[in-house]
């Protein structure tokens, strides 16, 4: 099987597919029955199979979230002397974020970016600033660094006050229009609005940003997955709106079918057509 086409991240090659790990951890951004489906299908075992499936379909990037869960499944993988590449994002519900960092750091990602919905929070607080600082930490450890985001302002804004970061994870729908006092994994929004142009303007930032970017949540958080054609029109759509250095970050949920092995076909498919 042909890999999938790659970007570069500093000196890594990335897929243009990455694994997203919302599903994993049980954030489904639907409902908390759903929630509880997964997190009850997502064993250690599961995950194991997962990323062993992502590398068998030519995906050789997983973004996950860097707490104790996510370091376990990392471990276990490369203990078993797999070779996947991980982008961490942090787990903002703790208390001290470095001391987050420097233990993300024991289990050799490729790249640490700050979780977007405590960089949008800290837009609306007006503490955007505070965010710099941890992007500085990362890249003072000696690692890749970058923010995430919902709202195309706040990448912009980054670039023009000339951060150190490396790479954008850049969310397809603003779902950060005001404060959130609760994070993901305290409880479910399920008021979350998926606004038809919201991926028309994130895609406009991304193109504006030499950096890499990595788009997320471009199936809505699975509210674009109703049936095949769905889906692959997403996938269209954001590889016709992203830049050729540019990737996405795309959740699955393996119990009912092989999405990992689906939508890596359906991305080959794409890249190498305009590609030929």
């Amino acid at each position: 099987m042909k890999d999938i086409p790659k970007i570069k991240i500093g000196k890594y090659e990335v897929s243009r597919l990455i694994i997203g790990g919302n599903p994993i951890a049980g954030f489904s951004h639907q409902s908390d029955e759903l929630n509880w489906e997964m997190r009850k299908y997502y064993t250690m075992s599961n995950v194991q199979k997962l990323l062993k499936e992502c590398l068998k379909n030519g995906i050789n990037t997983v973004q996950f979230r860097g707490d104790r869960f996510f370091m376990r499944a990392i471990l276990e993988h490369y203990e078993a002397g797999g070779n996947i590449q991980w982008i961490c994002q942090t787990a903002s519900e703790l208390k001290d974020i470095k001391a987050n960092i420097k233990e993300i750091i024991k289990y050799k990602p490729i790249a640490i970016y700050h979780h977007g919905t405590d960089v949008d929070n800290k837009w609306h607080e007006g503490k955007i600033d505070e965010v710099k600082d941890i992007v500085k930490f990362i890249k003072d450890n000696n690692m890749l660094a970058g923010i995430g985001s919902h709202n195309p302002e706040v990448i912009e804004y980054a670039e023009e006050k000339g951060w150190e970061t490396d790479f954008y994870m850049c969310c397809f729908y603003n779902l950060a229009r005001k404060f959130k006092p609760y994070q993901a994994v305290i409880t479910t929004n399920v008021e979350e609005e998926y606004l038809k142009d919201d991926p028309d303007k994130m895609t406009a930032t991304m193109r504006l940003i030499r950096k890499p970017c990595l788009g997320f949540k471009i199936l809505a958080a699975g509210r674009n997955c109703n049936t095949f054609d769905e889906v692959k029109k997403s996938f269209e759509y954001a590889f016709e709106n992203i830049k050729p250095s540019d990737a996405v970050v795309v959740g699955v949920f393996q119990k009912y079918k092989n999405q990992i092995k689906e939508n890596s076909q359906i991305v080959r498919e794409i890249l190498l057509k305009k590609n030929s």
